[in-house]
C-alpha cells in the first residue's frame, strides 16, 4: 500500500509491558500502522528500574522503540526526552502525541519543525483542575492539525475551546491478547462474581463498588468482588472494606499476567467499572478493559458521565449506571444475570466491532 506520509513517529507517555490505557492504545496504534506498511518509530519512557522488562518486550516488536532510561534525577530524563524527540521528529512525516508530556513537547517543536501532527486526547490530560496545567494543555492542543478524542465524553471536555479539527475514534480491542491457552481449573469465590481490571485508584472506581457491597448483600448474600491491578491505593481501600465488615466479599489479587487475567475473567460473571472523576480532574477516557472482557463473553456494568459510556452498548453489551447509586447498580446486576446469554452474545459482537483492524482505518484516513 502506498502512503503519501510514510514515516510515523509516536511519542507516548506510556507503553507496554507496563500497564496503562494510554500505553495499550499507543502499542496497538503502532502495531497496526506497521501492518499497514507505515514505517513506525515509538518514543517512550523506561518505567522499570532495571529496564529488562522493556528490553525483552521491545525485541518482540517489528517497529523500533526508543526508550528514555529511568534516572534518579528526573530533570535528566526530561532533557534526554527533548533531545531524542527533536532528532526523531526531523525524520518523521507525521508525529502522533499521546499523553501529557508528549502533547507539550510536540506542540513546542511544531513552532520550528513543520510536520503533520496529531494529538490523542484520552481524558485526564485535557481535564486538569490546575489552571496553569489546563492553560498549557489548551495552548498545546491549538498547535495540532488534528486532535483524536478516544470517546465522545473526552471530546466534550474540550468543546469549549471551539476547535474545528477534533474527531472521535474509539479505542480498539486487540484479539491477539487472548491467544492464550488456559486450563479452566481456576475456581474463584462468589455468586455473582464481580471483577474490576485496572490500577487500584479512586478513578477506576473500585472504592465505589466496595461502598455498594453492604447494600448488594441484601440481594446477593454470596456476592464477591475481585480487584485485579497494581495495588496503588489498596491499603486505603482495605480500611473501608474492614469498616464495612465485608472482608469475606472482597479480594485484591494485584497485577497478573495475561494468562492469569484471562483465567480470572472467564471465571467471572460481570466486569464492573464504576469510575468517577477525582478532584484533580483525573477521569476515565474510555475503558479498554471493558472491551477485553466483552471479547471473552463477559458483560459489563459501567458508570455514566465518563468515557465508559462509549465502551458499553447500553442494555446490550452491558448497562450504564450512576457510580453512586446502589439501587441502580443492584438492579443492573439482576437484569444481566437474568438475561445472561443475550448479554454475553451482545458483548462478543460489541468487542468484534471494536477490533483494531477496523479502528485503524480511521487513523489511516486521517494520516493520508
Amino acid at each position: 500500500m502506498k502512503h503519501k506520509y510514510k514515516n510515523i513517529l509516536i511519542v507516548t507517555s506510556e507503553f507496554p509491558p507496563q500497564p496503562g490505557g494510554i500505553g495499550n492504545h499507543a502499542y496497538n496504534l503502532a502495531d497496526q500502522l506497521h501492518q499497514n506498511d507505515f514505517n513506525v518509530s515509538v518514543i517512550a519512557d523506561q518505567r522499570s528500574v532495571s529496564g529488562n522488562e522493556e528490553n525483552d518486550f521491545d525485541r518482540t516488536n517489528p517497529f523500533k522503540t526508543y526508550r528514555i532510561r529511568l534516572k534518579k534525577i528526573r530533570l535528566f530524563m526530561y532533557l534526554k526526552r527533548l533531545i531524542v524527540i527533536f532528532k526523531l521528529i526531523k525524520k518523521a512525516d507525521v508525529v502522533i502525541a499521546s499523553g501529557k508530556f508528549p502533547l507539550w513537547v510536540v506542540a513546542i517543536y511544531s513552532v520550528i519543525l513543520r510536520k503533520k501532527n496529531i494529538a490523542i486526547a484520552h481524558g485526564t490530560e485535557v481535564n486538569f483542575s490546575n489552571p496553569l496545567l489546563k492553560f498549557s494543555i489548551n495552548k498545546s492542543l491549538g498547535r495540532f492539525q488534528y486532535i483524536v478524542a478516544v470517546s465522545n465524553y473526552t471530546k466534550s471536555l474540550i468543546e469549549y475551546l471551539d476547535l474545528k479539527n477534533v474527531v472521535v475514534i474509539p479505542n480498539g480491542y486487540n484479539p491477539e491478547k487472548w491467544n492464550i491457552s488456559i486450563d479452566g481449573d481456576l475456581k474463584t469465590e462468589g455468586n455473582p462474581k464481580l471483577i474490576t481490571v485496572g490500577n487500584v485508584t479512586e478513578r477506576k472506581g473500585q472504592l465505589n463498588v466496595i461502598n455498594h457491597i453492604p447494600k448488594l448483600l441484601e440481594r446477593y448474600p454470596n456476592i464477591h468482588y475481585h480487584c485485579i491491578g497494581i495495588p496503588t491505593e489498596k491499603e486505603r481501600f482495605m480500611s473501608i472494606v474492614k469498616k464495612h465488615s465485608i472482608e469475606d466479599h472482597v479480594t485484591f489479587h494485584g497485577r497478573l499476567s495475561d494468562h492469569d487475567l484471562k483465567e480470572y475473567l472467564t471465571n467471572s460473571d460481570l466486569l464492573v467499572m464504576l469510575s468517577s472523576a477525582t478532584r484533580s480532574g483525573d477521569v476515565e477516557g474510555f475503558g479498554i478493559a471493558v472491551l477485553e472482557a466483552n471479547a471473552l463473553g463477559i458483560p459489563a456494568i459501567g458508570s455514566t458521565n465518563c468515557g465508559i459510556e462509549d465502551a458499553i452498548s447500553n442494555f446490550k453489551s452491558g448497562i450504564l449506571v450512576p457510580f453512586d447509586s446502589s439501587d441502580e447498580f443492584s438492579n443492573a446486576i439482576q437484569t444481566i444475570m437474568e438475561n445472561y446469554d443475550d448479554y454475553s452474545k451482545n458483548a462478543l459482537s460489541w468487542a468484534e466491532s471494536h477490533k483494531w483492524n477496523y479502528i485503524i482505518k480511521d487513523y489511516i484516513e486521517l494520516i493520508n
